[in-house]
């Protein structure tokens, strides 16, 4: 594939880019200073600068491993800890899956958290501590990123880590990665309701993101120091061996509402179905999944309005949370069971 190395030129034109704003204008030997130590780390490729010994813990405990991710894998670690203990209250998650905000452009809130609005009481009234994972933060908070996943899995199975490790690349100023904030929300929880708009047919930007780089948890890698990081090599030679898959989310439950003012409410809503029933999360049955339009072909002017008439539509939204914190309570209670939790998965990709 053509090459990506940017000349040192090409470099610093987009790195002070950033400094456009006037207030800068008096720090331009504290720039060009920061700019230097930049380009030394891009050209030399220092992805993760910070490292130490892997440890008796892992294949290979003379690896030097990424302090950031030794510390998003001890967040999961204590997340699922937390998961499995019967002292521990049960939990659930709800994802905001709308990027709109009142924070931001278009400066009001989207209808999609008005429903977490609705759903949220309904959970905690159960008895469950209640986290909410609000995705516009993406696109109204400083800070906050997902990058992309790069398909590590398409090379091997192997050389997808659990938890992601292809970020913070600080050489490129990959920095800032959301996902290890949010892993251990996905681990620590018994039930997840996502809630979602409907654009184009798809899942919203920002969903769409951390669906992709969820992947690692269907199947993912816990120990880097086994590839040598991203040894492709190594990787292959480890699947090839037999790869168990391990499903790190599985056995938890889910409930979905997506909506729309036109079209692919019901397409997003079996798409996300089948994403986490692929991941081995468990279905919290009809009830707990709803899909419908909010003043269907009416203007978006009066959209909000629309939701202020359809209570059929915020009773839908109770009722998924109803029924996910039901499952919940089962399962929890041992009355529950996954059918298929002893069947040997012949075809574990």
């Amino acid at each position: 594939m053509p090459s990506v190395k940017l000349s040192r030129e090409e470099f610093e034109q987009r790195y002070r880019s950033r400094f456009k704003d006037s207030a800068f204008e008096p720090l331009q030997r504290e720039i060009n200073a920061i700019v230097a130590a930049a380009w030394d780390a891009y050209s030399h490729s220092r992805k993760a600068p910070r490292t130490r010994k892997a440890g008796p813990k892992f294949a290979d405990p003379t690896y030097d491993i990424a302090a950031d991710w030794l510390a998003a894998r001890q967040a999961i670690v204590a997340a699922q800890e937390q998961h499995e203990s019967l002292e521990e209250p049960a939990r659930i998650l709800i994802v905001n899956g709308s990027s709109r905000s009142e924070h931001t452009c278009p400066g009001e809130m989207s209808k999609t958290w008005r429903l977490v609005e609705l759903a949220e009481p309904v959970f905690r009234h159960m008895g469950f501590v209640v986290d909410i994972l609000d995705l516009s933060r993406l696109t109204s908070e400083f800070g906050k990123h997902i990058h992309p996943c790069k398909s590590c899995v398409a090379t091997a199975m192997p050389l997808c880590h659990w938890p992601c490790s292809c970020y913070p690349n600080y050489s490129l100023g990959q920095t800032d990665d959301w996902m290890n904030e949010i892993y251990p929300l996905w681990v620590a929880a018994h039930g997840i309701l996502i809630i979602t708009p409907v654009n184009w047919y798809h899942a919203p930007a920002g969903l769409k993101a951390m669906i992709d780089r969820l992947v690692c948890a269907d199947g993912g890698n816990p120990d880097p120091s086994s590839t040598h990081g991203k040894r492709a090599d190594e990787a292959k030679a480890l699947e090839l061996k037999g790869w168990s898959y391990p499903r790190h989310l599985a056995g938890r439950h889910f409930g979905i509402v997506v909506h729309g003012d036109s079209v692919g409410a019901e397409t997003l809503r079996r798409s996300l179905s089948d994403w986490l029933t692929d991941m081995w999360l468990v279905s919290s049955g009809r009830a707990g999944e709803a899909d419908g339009y909010l003043g269907y072909m009416e203007p978006y002017a009066t959209s909000h309005q629309a939701l202020d008439k359809d209570t059929a539509f915020q009773q839908e939204v109770i009722n998924a949370a109803h029924a996910l914190g039901n499952a919940v309570k089962l399962a929890r209670a041992g009355r529950l069971e996954d059918p298929g939790a002893e069947i040997n998965d012949p075809n574990p990709k």
